[in-house]
């Protein structure tokens, strides 16, 4: 019996895993052993980025409002804390897009909520 190569599978396999690789540098993008550990580790990364980025933009949005609240006498704890009492539907990052690009809109959410702060 004829021995098999693989022949047309491997080649299909190893072509679809090397556009994967495109990019890549030294060994990575054309040694198939380099360049399949490295796209399985890209893989890896991008699942796991997808989420951390999305944690990522919270904390930049709570950087800018608190940034925002303290420019406005307020701390963002209390600032955040007088929001929920004022049963204000504005997410953190729709306030901090406000104050980011209308401060006098932003000034005027926090004197609306002031009164909820809680006074320590």
């Amino acid at each position: 019996m004829a021995r098999a190569k693989r022949g047309t599978k491997r080649r299909e396999r190893n072509k679809k895993l090397f556009d994967f690789s495109e990019g890549f540098v030294l060994g990575r993008n054309n040694t198939f052993r380099r360049a399949q550990e490295a796209v399985h580790r890209s893989l890896a990364y991008a699942f796991r980025d997808r989420r951390v980025k999305k944690r990522d933009f919270r904390g930049l949005w709570i950087t800018r409002l608190s940034a925002a609240a303290v420019e406005n006498d307020i701390s963002y704890s209390r600032l955040i804390c007088a929001l929920k009492k004022s049963d204000v539907q504005l997410n953190r990052k729709m306030l901090s897009e406000i104050a980011a690009h209308d401060p006098n809109g932003f000034t005027q959410i926090v004197e609306a909520v002031r009164a909820q702060a809680p006074s320590h």
